[in-house]
């Protein structure tokens, strides 16, 4: 199953485990069994310090597979195959249940280690999902740290009857002791925040007591991140306040476009973006939602979710944009029962059925053409006249049997029985007419929405709540710039968010050096 590259490539890796690694599958005669065992088996001669147990009948999940070492309490396994985005979890899994030492911060390892009680997590996960890793691999770090922790990751479409049971539509899917404990990407500190209380209370003391920033970040995407380094290589103190560390790119699948890399991925990206911010003397500040911005005398304010602010002599806001929703009766109480925003992470989960795409653009039409090869029937809707998408995909979607495109299709409800989607109601806005479509999912694509609520009375929006900039950045409050997805700057693309937020940082660092100048010269004439 391995290439000799990726054989060369794992071998080396594992010369860095201090000692030895346990794996202990549970098989059944079945195609999927012998494709697992001839994986491990290739993984354990790699190395020396792994060995392969095989077990047959008796297990909960066939195949399966638990990693442990001997003289450590570690409950860490996968149900399924981990390839495709999981086979870097499973590498991981592999160095950490060995010995090697995780890429985290102390402090997250000792606040791993004083969680106290039973916790038993399961994972629910698509091999083409990019949000899953994320958790897959928190969990399975938690698991490796913490003898209170067990951890299981499911493959969905190979246990489909759990999935069906447990009325999983969204990956990933985190129970905890059986019952649901979240939904969607979730890095390790968010995990531990919601197991331990005291965490956001501590995090809140620790930016209160923070000094004011010359640039205060909001945002921790590309256009955050450009803007970040751009501030810490002019010798000033930076600071980055986001919810999560990459922004929109962590949902993006392939990148081809920007400049000089030829191919990555968003999860990748995001995680390049980071390292290189952490190349310089930022403070970063994850899991926050600002709430508002104010201003107090020389300084602007940042108020947070838990209570805290931020203060900074200047502020860039890279709040980015987010999946925009269709706002009809039914969406938000079938979310993620059904009502889904990220095809390549949910398809999976309804193989077999059919399903539905809102949205003729660039992006609903690629969700069509994927869906269509995993799906029985993919129905398309477009509120226009014509789909909007360019021409080559176009022509793709129509040469599919399987696919049905509706124009002039205004969806009205989801409809579902309680517990999950079974439909939707569109408009024909031609005849007037109300139609039905009977579908299991229904996949929303119908472009962004800026975040940027919050800014509402503070500084200029459009209508489409976009933050209106100048040439260098500035908004209309004197001392505040903004970049990326959230402002009137066209084309939301990677790069241009990249340029932006370079653009708005020397835009800060050139007011900062102007008010010096303007304040020097007003001490002088006192």
């Amino acid at each position: 199953m391995l290439d000799d590259a990726m054989k060369a490539q794992l071998r080396q890796h594992f010369t860095r485990m201090v000692r030895p690694v346990e794996i202990l599958a549970s098989l059944d005669d079945g195609a999927k069994s012998a494709e697992l065992a001839t994986l491990l088996a290739e993984l354990a001669t790699l190395s020396d310090h792994i060995t392969v147990t095989e077990r047959r009948g008796g297990a909960a999940r066939t195949p399966a597979f638990a990693l442990t070492s001997p003289g450590e309490d570690i409950h860490l396994a996968f149900a399924g195959i981990p390839m495709g985005h999981e086979f870097t979890s499973l590498v991981l899994a592999l160095l950490q249940t060995g010995g090697y030492p995780p890429k985290v911060s102390d402090e997250t390892i000792a606040a791993i280690r004083a969680i106290d009680g039973d916790f038993r997590f399961e994972t629910y996960y698509s091999l083409s999902c990019q949000n899953c890793p994320d958790v897959v691999q928190a969990l399975n770090l938690m698991a490796v740290l913490n003898p209170n922790i067990r951890h299981v990751a499911i493959d969905g479409a190979l246990f489909q009857g759990e999935v069906e049971a447990r009325q999983v539509m969204s990956v990933p899917s985190v129970y905890l002791n059986g019952e649901p404990f979240a939904q969607g990407r979730m890095e390790v500190d968010e995990i531990v925040a919601k197991l331990d209380t005291g965490a956001e209370a501590r995090a809140a003391e620790k930016i209160a007591a923070q000094d004011p920033f010359d640039v205060l970040i909001v945002g921790g995407g590309p256009a955050g991140a450009a803007a970040a380094v751009y501030a810490a290589r002019k010798g000033i103190r930076t600071g980055i306040l986001a919810g999560r560390f990459g922004g929109q790119v962590l949902d993006t699948m392939a990148i081809e476009n920007f400049v000089s890399v030829r191919h990555t991925e968003g999860p990748q990206f995001a995680g390049a973006l980071e390292a290189h911010v952490k190349d310089y003397d930022v403070e970063l500040m994850t899991l926050q939602t600002a709430t508002a911005l104010r201003r107090h005398g020389d300084l602007f304010e940042v108020e947070l979710a838990n209570g805290a602010s931020a203060k900074g002599r200047t502020v860039i806001l890279s709040t980015g944009a987010r999946w925009r929703q269709m706002g009809v009766p039914g969406e938000e109480e079938y979310r993620n029962k059904g009502v889904a925003y990220c095809p390549h992470c949910d398809g999976p989960l309804f193989k077999g059925k059919p399903v539905a795409v809102v949205g003729g653009g660039n992006s609903g039409v690629e969700a069509a053409i994927d869906l269509a090869g995993i799906t029985s029937h993919v129905t398309l809707l477009e509120f226009g006249a014509e789909l909007r998408a360019d021409e080559v995909l176009q022509k793709k979607l129509v040469s599919l049997p399987n696919v049905t495109v509706l124009t002039s299709a205004r969806t009205t409800e989801v409809r579902g029985d309680g517990a999950k989607v079974v439909g939707l109601t569109y408009e024909d806005l031609i005849t007037g007419e109300m139609l039905p479509v009977d579908v299991d999912g229904i996949f929303v694509q119908i472009g962004l929405l800026p975040n940027t609520e919050w800014l509402r009375g503070t500084v200029a929006l459009t209508d489409r709540g976009e933050v209106e900039v100048a040439a260098n950045g500035e908004t209309s409050l004197k001392g505040v710039f903004a970049a990326g997805d959230c402002t009137t700057v066209p084309y939301k693309q990677i790069v241009i968010a990249v340029g932006e937020g370079a653009k708005a940082s020397l835009g800060a660092f050139d007011h900062l050096i102007r008010a010096s100048v303007t304040n020097d010269a007003r001490s002088k004439a006192a």
